[in-house]
Protein backbone atom coordinates (compact mmCIF):
# COMPACT_ATOMS: atom_id res chain seq x y z
CA UNK A 1 0.00 0.00 0.00
CA UNK A 2 1.66 3.61 -0.82
CA UNK A 3 0.65 6.46 1.11
CA UNK A 4 0.22 9.67 -0.96
CA UNK A 5 2.37 12.49 0.12
CA UNK A 6 -0.69 14.61 0.69
CA UNK A 7 -1.62 12.12 3.42
CA UNK A 8 -2.45 14.13 6.69
CA UNK A 9 -2.96 12.42 10.33
CA UNK A 10 -6.48 11.74 11.49
CA UNK A 11 -6.82 11.33 14.98
CA UNK A 12 -8.43 8.56 16.19
CA UNK A 13 -9.75 6.90 19.27
CA UNK A 14 -9.34 3.24 20.22
CA UNK A 15 -10.14 1.62 23.54
CA UNK A 16 -7.14 0.12 25.56
CA UNK A 17 -7.79 -3.46 24.46
CA UNK A 18 -7.68 -2.88 20.88
CA UNK A 19 -4.37 -0.84 21.02
CA UNK A 20 -3.22 -4.00 22.42
CA UNK A 21 -4.07 -6.46 20.10
CA UNK A 22 -2.81 -3.90 17.40
CA UNK A 23 0.88 -3.37 19.29
CA UNK A 24 0.92 -7.32 19.44
CA UNK A 25 0.14 -7.91 15.84
CA UNK A 26 2.97 -5.46 15.19
CA UNK A 27 5.28 -6.78 17.02
CA UNK A 28 4.34 -10.61 15.53
CA UNK A 29 4.53 -8.98 12.07
CA UNK A 30 7.33 -6.54 12.39
CA UNK A 31 5.34 -3.44 11.63
CA UNK A 32 4.54 -0.51 13.27
CA UNK A 33 1.17 0.19 14.66
CA UNK A 34 0.28 3.13 12.58
CA UNK A 35 1.18 0.31 9.54
CA UNK A 36 -1.19 -2.03 10.69
CA UNK A 37 -3.91 0.02 10.95
CA UNK A 38 -3.32 2.16 7.78
CA UNK A 39 -3.49 -1.81 6.26
CA UNK A 40 -6.98 -2.55 8.10
CA UNK A 41 -8.40 0.29 7.16
CA UNK A 42 -7.15 0.66 3.26
CA UNK A 43 -8.79 -3.33 3.44
CA UNK A 44 -11.41 -2.69 5.02
CA UNK A 45 -13.16 0.48 2.73
CA UNK A 46 -11.65 -1.84 -0.53
CA UNK A 47 -13.76 -4.63 0.85
CA UNK A 48 -16.93 -2.07 1.51
CA UNK A 49 -16.30 0.06 -1.82
CA UNK A 50 -17.11 -3.54 -3.25
CA UNK A 51 -19.81 -4.62 -1.09
CA UNK A 52 -21.21 -1.60 -1.95
CA UNK A 53 -20.47 -1.50 -5.62
CA UNK A 54 -22.48 -5.23 -5.81
CA UNK A 55 -25.04 -3.83 -3.63
CA UNK A 56 -25.85 -1.19 -6.14
CA UNK A 57 -25.82 -3.59 -9.37
CA UNK A 58 -28.83 -5.52 -7.32
CA UNK A 59 -30.71 -2.65 -6.95
CA UNK A 60 -29.96 -1.97 -10.34
CA UNK A 61 -30.94 -5.45 -11.24
CA UNK A 62 -34.17 -5.85 -9.23
CA UNK A 63 -35.39 -2.09 -10.86
CA UNK A 64 -34.80 -3.09 -14.10
CA UNK A 65 -36.71 -6.65 -13.24
CA UNK A 66 -39.69 -4.59 -11.99
CA UNK A 67 -40.11 -2.59 -15.06
CA UNK A 68 -39.64 -5.12 -17.87
CA UNK A 69 -40.64 -8.43 -15.72
CA UNK A 70 -37.22 -9.93 -18.16
CA UNK A 71 -36.26 -13.39 -15.82
CA UNK A 72 -34.55 -16.61 -15.58
CA UNK A 73 -36.38 -19.31 -13.38
CA UNK A 74 -34.80 -21.40 -10.79
CA UNK A 75 -35.03 -24.12 -12.76
CA UNK A 76 -33.33 -23.15 -16.08
CA UNK A 77 -30.25 -21.77 -13.86
CA UNK A 78 -30.14 -25.21 -12.33
CA UNK A 79 -29.97 -26.89 -15.21
CA UNK A 80 -27.62 -24.82 -16.84
CA UNK A 81 -25.54 -24.76 -14.22
CA UNK A 82 -25.48 -28.75 -14.24
CA UNK A 83 -24.04 -28.71 -17.72
CA UNK A 84 -21.11 -27.48 -16.30
CA UNK A 85 -18.12 -29.51 -16.37
CA UNK A 86 -19.79 -32.02 -18.95
CA UNK A 87 -19.68 -32.66 -22.16
CA UNK A 88 -22.93 -31.42 -22.78
CA UNK A 89 -22.07 -28.08 -21.66
CA UNK A 90 -25.46 -25.93 -22.02
CA UNK A 91 -25.44 -22.21 -22.92
CA UNK A 92 -27.04 -19.57 -20.50
CA UNK A 93 -30.45 -19.58 -20.72
CA UNK A 94 -32.48 -16.35 -22.24
CA UNK A 95 -34.34 -14.56 -20.18
CA UNK A 96 -38.20 -13.58 -20.89
CA UNK A 97 -41.08 -12.31 -19.20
Amino acid sequence: MSTPRSAQPTPIRLDSALRERIAHLADARRRSAHWIMREAIEEYVTREERREALRQDALKAWEEYQVTGMHVTLDETSTWLRSWGTEDKQAPPACHP
